[in-house]
């Protein structure tokens, strides 16, 4: 089976202009929350929101898609020398996940030392992630936005300010979810550090916490990074992203107190509030 260029390219993470995804695939994809979406004017385009998880999809709709699953050959490299093409299958050659940090983490990778600290302008890849091991006082805040990651050092004295607060220690390290697979949520449950995460708030932001992480990692280590002036940065937040939002996840709710306020909050002024708001100019 030859998978077409608009699935591959939605498996890869990338959008997709909703005029070259087959409409009942879409519908279906929509309907079980698999894809983000934007518009242009009154074009939209699609991405999907866990690579992984629209993998599964597809391969539980139909056996077709067994092309899919990822195993053996377990690299492009063995299938191009087996095959000349390393293109036949969907195979994951960059697994991992970002890390940065804006001062210096002393962890190891593979069982040899290893130091965290990019300079200014970019950020380490971690691709084995299962030998990936950091100091246990040290928070992980996961960075939803890729342009919040890239700039964190114009986020520090927001994080610190944050961090000194809530009583946490002000050792952190950065993590994205880019390229979007359970790589990083996997390395999360396989260790004992805090997890902080810092997302758009917004009903859709809550969401991929609770969906993709609080429902995976113990509940005494993990909460939504939730601002002390948030109340009146959603004053002037987007009333766009909330109606865009409601009709999907009007119905969320959270059995912590914190994140029920902050669902409550955005329903009240009706409005979404973009964390790249916190970046200073």
């Amino acid at each position: 089976m030859v998978i077409n260029a608009s699935l591959q390219a939605l498996i890869s993470g990338e959008w997709v202009a909703a005029s070259k995804i087959n409409s009942k695939l879409l519908s279906e994809l929509m309907e079980d929350g698999l894809l983000s979406v934007k518009s242009h004017g009154s074009k939209k385009s699609y991405r999907a929101r866990d690579t992984e998880a629209l993998k599964r999809f597809l391969i539980d709709k139909d056996e077709k898609y067994r092309i899919l699953e990822v195993g053996t050959p377990d690299s492009r490299a063995s299938m191009a020398t087996e095959t000349g093409n390393s293109k036949l299958l969907m195979v994951r050659s960059c697994p991992g996940f970002p890390v940065n940090s804006y001062e210096p983490i002393d962890c190891f990778l593979s069982g040899k030392p290893f130091v965290v600290n990019p300079q200014e302008g970019s950020f380490l890849y971690i691709a084995d992630w299962q030998n990936f091991t950091i100091p246990k006082d040290v928070i992980v805040i996961g960075v939803e936005n890729m342009e919040n990651f890239r700039m964190i050092r114009h986020q520090k004295q927001f994080f610190d300010d944050y961090l000194r607060t809530h009583r946490l220690t002000s050792r952190v390290l950065f993590v994205s979810r880019y390229p979007q697979s359970t790589d990083l949520r996997n390395w999360l449950t396989s260790i004992s550090n805090y997890y902080l995460h810092f997302g758009d708030f917004d009903l859709a932001g809550i969401h991929i916490y609770q969906s993709e992480f609080e429902q995976y990692l113990d509940p005494f280590r993990t909460s939504f990074l939730i601002p002390d002036d948030i109340a009146s940065r959603l004053e002037s937040g987007s009333s766009k992203r909330f109606d865009e939002q409601y009709d999907r996840f009007e119905n969320i709710s959270s059995e912590n107190q914190e994140l029920q306020e902050l669902i409550s909050l955005i329903r009240q002024h009706r409005k979404g509030y973009d964390q790249e708001g916190y970046i200073e100019q």
